[in-house]
């Protein structure tokens, strides 16, 4: 291809659309026996919209280029670096993380109690429709 190969181009041209500083965007592409490596760095402001609530859009991104390296027989990652000036913290993130896991949790047992409860209830008015026909 030109300069650019196609999955970089992609790339780009997505995270540019996300991203509110796309002059910032910076694609270095390597490629080794493990596949092509995409390293993308972006402004520290827009490290949000690129990542997404819980990684969504991030993950969003990697299915596209998985499918896309499906079609070329190619293996492609991405590798989101994090940018002078971030101020993430780890550890802030994954008491987070797991504080929500535990809730969401309990909030499923709630659900397949509610369920289960459910369930017996019609079980139940099955069968004392079967005890009135006999």
């Amino acid at each position: 291809m030109s300069e650019l190969e196609k999955d970089q181009v992609f790339v780009e041209y997505v995270i540019k659309a996300l991203v509110d500083k796309p002059e910032k965007v910076q694609i270095k592409r390597t490629v080794d026996d493990r596949g092509v490596l995409l390293e993308l760095t972006v402004d520290p402001e827009d490290m949000g919209k690129v990542i997404g609530k819980e990684g969504a859009t991030a993950k969003s991104i990697r299915t596209l280029l998985r499918v896309l390296g499906a079609k070329d027989d190619e293996r492609y990652n991405l590798k989101i670096t994090e940018p002078e000036g971030s101020t993430h913290d780890s550890t802030t993130r994954e008491e987070n993380t797991d504080s929500k896991a535990v809730d969401t949790s309990d909030r499923i047992s709630e659900i397949d109690t509610s369920k289960s409860e459910a369930i017996k209830a019609k079980a139940r008015e099955g069968i004392e429709d079967l005890d009135t026909d006999i």
